[in-house]
C-alpha cells in the first residue's frame, strides 16, 4: 500500500435496533418491543401508536434480533420438522402447509431429513432438542420415546406417548377407490401392499381387506405385491418400487384388470411397467393411486387418485 494511504473497510449498513426505533418515535423500548413481538400486552396499546411503530419498522427495515428475543422471553420460537426426504413431493406439499401456518404465528422452522437411516432416526430427536426447539413435527417418521416438547406426527408410524397424530381415514379412501373400480366393471383387482414399517401400510392394508370383503372383492395372494421395507426406501424411489412391484405381479399372473396402488408414486411406476409389458392403461389395466401429488396431473394417461389434503394437513 503506498505511504500515506489508509485502508478503509466498508462496514455495510448499520443494523436498525429497537432502541433506535424507540428514540425516533419518542416511545419506550418496552412499548416498541411489545408491539413488534405481538406480545399479549400489545392489546393494551392504542392502535394509532401500534400503526406508527409498524410504519417506522418498515421504513427503516427493522429486523428483530432473535438472540435478544430469546434472552428476553426465554423462548426460541422455533419448530423442527423431521422428514424422510426433503425432495419428496409428498413431504414438500405438507411442508408448504406447515410453513404457511408457522409464518402466521411468527415461528421459525427448519427441516432435517434422515433419508431412512435408522441411526439418524434414533438420534435426531435428541439432536433437535439441543437446538432448543419448542416443538417437533414428524412426517412419516417413527418416534419411540416421549419428548419434553409438543410433538405432532403426520402418519400412523409414531406411537410415542403424548404425540398428536394426523392421519387420513384409510377405510373411506379405500372404499371410494374400490367403488370406483367396481362401477367400471372390475372384479379382478390387484393390490400393492406398502413398505413394511411405513406409517400407512398396516392401516391401509386392513382397510383393503375390510372394504374388499364388504364389497365381495377377493384379495388374492397372487394378485398382491409387497413393496419392501420402510428403511430400504432410501435405496429406491417409490416410482421404482411401483415399477418392480407391477413387474412381479405380471410375472405371477395376468389375471387382473385393475390395480389399487399404495400411493401415487407407486402408481406412476406401475403404469410404466404395464406399458413396457405391451399393455395399455386404462384399456387393459386401470390404475388408481392415493395422495394427489402434482406430478399425476402431468402424466399420460391421467391417473385417477384419491386426494389427500396434504397442504391442509400440514397446516
Amino acid at each position: 500500500m503506498p505511504p500515506g494511504r489508509k485502508m478503509v473497510q466498508n462496514s455495510g449498513p448499520k443494523r436498525v435496533t429497537l432502541k433506535f426505533l424507540a428514540e425516533h418515535l419518542g416511545l419506550s423500548p418496552t412499548t416498541v418491543s411489545v408491539v413488534l413481538t405481538n406480545s399479549a400486552l400489545s392489546s393494551t396499546i392504542a392502535k394509532p401508536t401500534k400503526d406508527r411503530i409498524w410504519e417506522a419498522a418498515r421504513k427503516f427495515g427493522y429486523r428483530p434480533n432473535l438472540f435478544a428475543r430469546y434472552l428476553h422471553t426465554k423462548r426460541t420460537f422455533s419448530i423442527a420438522v423431521l422428514v424422510p426426504e426433503i425432495g419428496d413431493e409428498f413431504s414438500a406439499m405438507l411442508i408448504s402447509g406447515i410453513e404457511a401456518k408457522l409464518a402466521e404465528a411468527k415461528f421459525n422452522y427448519f427441516v432435517e431429513s434422515h433419508r431412512f437411516a435408522p441411526q439418524q432416526i434414533e438420534n435426531s430427536p435428541d439432536t433437535l432438542m439441543d437446538r432448543q426447539v419448542e416443538g417437533m413435527i414428524f412426517l412419516n417418521t417413527p418416534l419411540n420415546k416421549e419428548m419434553p416438547v409438543p410433538v405432532v406426527a403426520i402418519s400412523d408410524i409414531t406411537n410415542a406417548p403424548g404425540v398428536t397424530r394426523i392421519v387420513i381415514d384409510n377405510y373411506q379412501a379405500v372404499l371410494l377407490a374400490l367403488r370406483h373400480l367396481k362401477e367400471l366393471g372390475h372384479r379382478r383387482i390387484a393390490f400393492f401392499k406398502g413398505p413394511e414399517g411405513n406409517g400407512d401400510t398396516d392401516a391401509r392394508w386392513k382397510a383393503i381387506v375390510h372394504a374388499s370383503s364388504e364389497m365381495g372383492i377377493q384379495v388374492k395372494p397372487e394378485l398382491t405385491a409387497t413393496m419392501g421395507t420402510y428403511f430400504a426406501a432410501g435405496e429406491k424411489s417409490m416410482m421404482q418400487r411401483g415399477y418392480e412391484a407391477a413387474q412381479m405381479l405380471m410375472r405371477k399372473s395376468h389375471d387382473f384388470t385393475a390395480l389399487l396402488a399404495f400411493n401415487d408414486g407407486s402408481a406412476v411406476g406401475a403404469i410404466r411397467a404395464i406399458q413396457d409389458a405391451g399393455l395399455t392403461v386404462p384399456a387393459n389395466v386401470s390404475v388408481v393411486g392415493t395422495d394427489d401429488i402434482q406430478i399425476v396431473g402431468f402424466i399420460s394417461p391421467r391417473l385417477p387418485t384419491l386426494r389427500q389434503p396434504l397442504k391442509h394437513m400440514g397446516e
